[in-house]
C-alpha cells in the first residue's frame, strides 16, 4: 500500500493495525490497513505470490464479516485464473461467500447496481449455448424471491417492482423465435404474481432499457450475463457495483475487472471502488435500522 501510493504520488500515510476498531485510532492522520501479509509491489504484473494473498485477504474479511467483527466487506477485482492455481476451487467470489456462508451456491444472486439500472443475471459464467438449458420455472422464482427480499432489506424499497427480460428476440415473438418465454418464463412471472411479488414480463430485451422503461421497475432480472452487464456497463461503467445479494453479510465490489494493463499507472478511475464502498455502508446501516 506504501509502494502503490508513493508510485501515485500520493502524501498518504499507512499504518497497520490488529482488528477493525483499532482502525478508529489512527483514520484520521493515516489509512489502517490489517497486516496479514505482504509481498512485493508489482502493478500489472500477476503473479501466485499475488493470488496467495489476495485469497488470505478474501478469507479473511469473510470471517470478519460472519463473525461480526465488521458490519460489510467490499472486495476487489480478481485474477480468477491466478487464484485457482492456489487452491480456489470456486467460479467467483460470489460463490466462495456463499460457501463461507454456509449457503448454496445458488441462493447467493449477484445484481450489477448503478444511479441508472439495477440488473441480475440469471445465469453467469457459462456458455451462451448453455444459457436455455440452465433456465427453469424454480431459477427464475427462486432469484427473484431473493431479489425482492433484498431490495426491501438492504436498499429500502418497500414494494420492489422486477421486470424479467425474455432469452429470445422479441421475447420470443409468441413462440415464432424460441418457446423458453411461453414454457418457462412467463409461468414462472405467473407463480411469482401468486406468491405476492410484484414481477412482469416476459419483456423483449432489446427495449427493456430505454429511459422511459427503466422508470417501470426497481430491477432487471436477465437470463444471461451479458444480457444484464451490457446495459449496465454501458450506462453506469464506473459507477456500477456488484452486490451479492441472499447472503447474511453484505458484500459489494466493482463492476469491472482487474486491468492490469494499466495497474500502478495512476490512471484508473476509482468511482466504481468508491461506489461499491459507499453501497456497503449504506446496506450495512439501514441492517442496523431495520
Amino acid at each position: 500500500m506504501r509502494e502503490a501510493a508513493k508510485g501515485c504520488g500520493l502524501d498518504i500515510q499507512v499504518e497497520t493495525v490488529s482488528s477493525p476498531p483499532d482502525a478508529d485510532d489512527v483514520f484520521d492522520a493515516a489509512l489502517p490497513v490489517i497486516d496479514i501479509g505482504d509481498g512485493a509491489y508489482l502493478p500489472g504484473c500477476p503473479a501466485e505470490a499475488g493470488a496467495r494473498l489476495a485469497l488470505a485477504s478474501l478469507e479473511y474479511a469473510a470471517q470478519l464479516a460472519i463473525d461480526g467483527g465488521v458490519d460489510a466487506i467490499a472486495t476487489a477485482p480478481v485474477a480468477k485464473s491466478l487464484l485457482s492455481k492456489v487452491g480456489f476451487a470456486f467460479p467467483g467470489q460470489t460463490e466462495f461467500l456463499a460457501s463461507a456462508c454456509g449457503m448454496p451456491a445458488e441462493n447467493a444472486v449477484m445484481m450489477l447496481a448503478g444511479p441508472q439500472l439495477r440488473a441480475i443475471p440469471l445465469t453467469v459464467h457459462c456458455a451462451l449455448s448453455q444459457v436455455a438449458g440452465q433456465l427453469s420455472v424454480d431459477l427464475i422464482r427462486g432469484r427473484a424471491a431473493i431479489a425482492a427480499a433484498s431490495l426491501q432489506r438492504d436498499f429500502g424499497i418497500g414494494h420492489p417492482r422486477i421486470a424479467v427480460a425474455g432469452l429470445n428476440p422479441h421475447a420470443g415473438e409468441d413462440g415464432k423465435f424460441g418457446d423458453e418465454e411461453k414454457r418457462i418464463i412467463a409461468p414462472a412471472i405467473a407463480a411469482l404474481q401468486q406468491d405476492g411479488i410484484d414481477a412482469t414480463g416476459p419483456h423483449p430485451a432489446d427495449a427493456l432499457f430505454a429511459p422511459h422503461k427503466r422508470a417501470d421497475y426497481d430491477v432487471a432480472l436477465c437470463m444471461y450475463h451479458d444480457q444484464a452487464l451490457i446495459p449496465v456497463k454501458t450506462l453506469d461503467f464506473d459507477q456500477g457495483v456488484n452486490v451479492t445479494l441472499g447472503l447474511p453479510i453484505i458484500r459489494t465490489s466493482p463492476d469491472h475487472g482487474t486491468a492490469f494493463d494499466i495497474a500502478g499507472k495512476n490512471i484508473a478511475d476509482p468511482g466504481a471502488m468508491i461506489a461499491a464502498i459507499t453501497m456497503a455502508g449504506e446496506c450495512a446501516a439501514r441492517r442496523a435500522n431495520g
